[in-house]
């Protein structure tokens, strides 16, 4: 069981636990003010306070409120939502490579969206994203029938087979789409990627909400996900109800992917990356693994979102290429490392 076998780090008591997270959080704030004053245009920690307390209408405090604010913010709650997900799908399918595309969320979320930008135009955001979390939704839950959820009875491998088996489809869909209509392409092309610019503060304050309540639910849950890391006949012997525990995580999953999908297009390996961090220094108790979760995970994105600002300076590149680019080298290490094992 991948949450035995990763070493843990010195964080023992919760004390030590408890102190580390507040240096993270900590950590965080700053990230998150270098995302409001880094960037093209030159801004400093005066312009921030003004843009709030002395509005004047300057470039610097148009920038800060309508591209950075929204962006910093963003990031911070996609990062850690992808983290959580991804932390939940490794404890369901046991499975150190797992992230929440394995049960096709990103690609329904993808075919949606280009379907939407393709053959029904002039749809405002807010329907883009309906568009976007109903196809990571259908995904899963095709998923979660292929897998046996229906008749009660939802096996791992089956799931990840039937995970692989819809993403594939789903794929095939989208690049048809995209084949036929090179418009569409070039107006969704930087969403596929994985970006958190220019997206509104409207759009975000939609999903703020759900990602906060399931976060919560992820917290309540964690005495169960706890019994369930030891293993489903150990958990069934103590009580656990199995079943119903699975298809829980399954529909976390689905809020937590798809809303940051819908919002921020299929951002690579936030999800699996982080779950690793969380685990190496904290074990496999839940109700610490989730908040580092949420707080490295906005780390990560964070960090990654001012970088795409000057890989390439003065243009910026989409944060989902650069937490590709970070994750790929980890993506293949823990690869390397499943297979000697």
């Amino acid at each position: 069981m991948i949450n035995r076998k990763i070493t843990e780090l010195t964080l023992k008591s919760n004390k030590s636990k408890f102190l580390f997270l507040i240096g993270l959080i900590f950590l965080l704030i700053a990230f998150f003010f270098a995302s409001l004053l880094l960037g093209y245009i030159k801004t400093d920690f005066n312009d921030l306070v003004n843009t709030y307390s002395n509005y004047t209408d300057s470039i610097e405090q148009i920038v800060i409120m309508t591209s950075r604010m929204p962006r910093a913010l963003t990031a911070l709650f996609i990062g850690a939502s992808l983290s959580v997900s991804g932390l939940l799908m490794q404890i369901l399918t046991k499975n150190p490579m797992a992230s929440p595309g394995l049960l096709g969320v990103n690609s329904g979320a993808a075919f949606f969206m280009v379907f939407a930008y393709s053959f029904i135009p002039n749809l405002t955001q807010n329907y883009l994203m309906l568009f976007s979390f109903v196809g990571a939704a259908l995904a899963v839950l095709l998923v979660y029938a292929l897998a046996g959820g229906i008749r009660g009875t939802i096996q791992t491998f089956d799931l990840t087979l039937a995970g692989a088996a819809i993403s594939a489809i789903f794929i095939s869909f989208t690049q048809i789409v995209l084949y036929k209509d090179q418009k569409t392409m070039e107006e969704v092309l930087f969403w596929l990627t994985g970006a958190v610019e220019g997206r509104s503060m409207d759009a975000l304050f939609k999903v703020i909400p759900i990602m906060l309540i399931s976060w919560v639910i992820c917290f309540l849950l964690a005495k169960r996900l706890n019994l369930f890391s030891l293993g489903e006949e150990i958990a069934k012997g103590l009580g656990l109800n199995i079943e119903l525990l699975k298809l829980q995580i399954i529909l976390l999953v689905v809020v937590l992917a798809g809303a940051s999908v819908a919002v921020a297009g299929p951002i690579a390996l936030v999800g699996l990356i982080i779950p690793h961090f969380t685990r190496f220094l904290v074990g496999s108790e839940f109700k610490w693994a989730i908040p580092y979760s949420i707080v490295l995970g906005a780390i990560l994105l964070l960090s990654a979102d001012v970088a795409s600002r000057f890989i390439i300076f003065p243009k910026e590149i989409p944060v989902g290429a650069v937490t590709a680019i970070l994750g790929t080298p980890f993506f293949i290490y823990i690869a390397r490392k499943a297979e000697n094992k």
